[in-house]
């Protein structure tokens, strides 16, 4: 059976017991890896030219243990490094910021390292900028990067999300990580290309679902256009939503894993059937 995920849940406090309910509410609807420190995923810092990079991952390493010690299988999320210096707002003048590559990409290694250390197997590092259409430097850094991120001993999932990967679709597909999300949802059209050029190894996760929609997911539409992945990928298929459920309403969050897990058993139905 395709397996069913998420992206991230909807934000809350720092409150440990109501994270808690949060995280058995989605394995209560079937997703069978949580995202964890998914709550802070569009708070970026200012930075400058001379930039000290020193970012707290401490409050996710203390989700990992906490959401471990439950008995969930976890996938903690990042953004990765190339979105935040994209997103993130400067101060001090112009300045190229990937020159600031060189001193973020020590603390992203030694992010993922500590991961592995806890027993994460799946890390989902968020990449939103591969839908945007990017200067040939940002496609060259993005080679760069993941070819030195994937020395750490876990595997990375890549998710893209609000548009399609268009220009960017070869250089998203072969980058050196385990797997692809991609947004079905805000473009269609990419689905044919990417089981095309996905390599052999990779995990595809397909988001079908609109996490922004409190309409029902059309289930058998979904469904046709799931077969032909389940027969290509069987095991590499992955469903969630299209983006994530972190600004969504809590009970519109629930829904939506609800449909990914529908989709997943229904399709695993199909293969025992067939």
């Amino acid at each position: 059976m395709a397996l069913a995920h998420n992206l991230g849940f909807p934000r809350i406090s720092g409150d440990r017991e109501l994270r808690a309910r949060h995280w058995q509410v989605q394995k209560d609807a079937g997703i069978h890896l949580l995202p964890v420190g998914d709550f802070a995923q569009n708070d970026h810092v200012l930075i400058t030219g001379d930039q000290p990079f020193a970012l707290d991952w401490e409050p996710l390493f203390e989700e990992v243990e906490h959401a471990k010690a439950l008995g969930h299988a976890v996938k903690p999320v990042i953004i990765g490094p190339l979105t935040y210096l994209w997103q993130a707002q400067a101060l001090g003048g112009d300045f190229d910021r990937l020159e600031l590559l060189e001193r973020l990409l020590p603390l992203y290694d030694e992010v993922l390292n500590r991961l592995a250390a806890q027993g994460v197997e799946w890390v989902q590092i968020d990449e939103p900028i591969l839908a945007r259409e990017l200067p040939q430097d940002w496609k060259n850094a993005f080679e760069r990067v993941y070819n030195i991120l994937q020395r750490a001993p876990l595997k990375k999932l890549i998710a893209t999300y609000s548009g399609g990967l268009d220009g960017n679709l070869g250089l998203a597909a072969n980058l050196p990580v385990d797997g692809l999300h991609i947004d079905l949802v805000q473009a269609p059209e990419q689905y044919q290309s990417i089981l095309d050029r996905l390599p052999a190894y990779k995990v595809l996760s397909l988001g079908l679902v609109d996490g922004r929609d409190a309409s029902p997911c059309d289930l058998d539409k979904m469904l046709g256009l799931l077969h032909e992945a389940d027969e290509r990928l069987g095991e590499r298929l992955w469903l969630a939503p299209a983006c994530s459920l972190l600004e969504s309403p809590l009970d519109l969050a629930v829904q939506k894993c609800q449909e990914v897990v529908m989709l997943a058993a229904s399709l695993g139905q199909y293969r025992a059937a067939a």
